[in-house]
């Protein structure tokens, strides 16, 4: 089933209530999925490799730590962190500010992604900072993605509650 963003995500607690949650693609609800955005966002950083490293290992071990409690929907959020850690990470290293699309997101459009008709703007030389934090964090997403626990609960959650 795709994300469902008729949900009221500033009382939802997933955590009370994951039949609610819906996977979706790519890092859908990041940003909005409670408790676990505010458990998780505190430790995403990408400025440096160094810092990207602290991030993700700290990001992965709270993916762990769902797995253990057997939380899908935190562990599920912690790969979606990792993931967005990848894909700002690289947007920085080839876009210099990391701003990709010329001109400002129309209204409607606000929280989406893609260029909703907008040209994209052209890359700068790659920021070696930026492409090495994005190859850490894509390791430790790999890592999760792949991880037979979270596997396991994906399968079983999508079972129990929809795809």
């Amino acid at each position: 089933m795709p994300f469902d963003y008729t949900l009221d995500f500033r009382t939802v607690d997933f955590r009370q209530h994951p039949e609610l949650y819906r996977v979706g693609k790519g890092e859908q609800g990041v940003l909005l999925v409670q408790p676990y955005k505010g458990e998780i966002l505190p430790h995403w950083r990408f400025r440096t490799p160094e810092v990207a490293q602290e991030s993700s290992e700290t990001i992965y071990k709270l993916f762990e730590a769902y797995l253990e409690a057997n939380d899908f929907v935190g562990a599920d959020m912690a790969r979606k962190f990792l993931q967005m850690g990848f894909t700002r990470s690289r947007r920085y290293a080839n876009h210099k500010g990391g701003k990709k699309y010329d001109g400002p997101v129309p209204a409607d459009k606000k929280g989406q992604s893609g260029a909703h008709g907008r040209d994209e703007l052209p890359r700068a030389p790659e920021d070696p900072e930026k492409a090495e934090a994005a190859r850490i964090f894509k390791q430790k997403w790999d890592q999760a993605k792949q991880h037979p626990a979270y596997l396991a609960q994906r399968l079983e959650f999508e079972t129990r509650y929809g795809k």
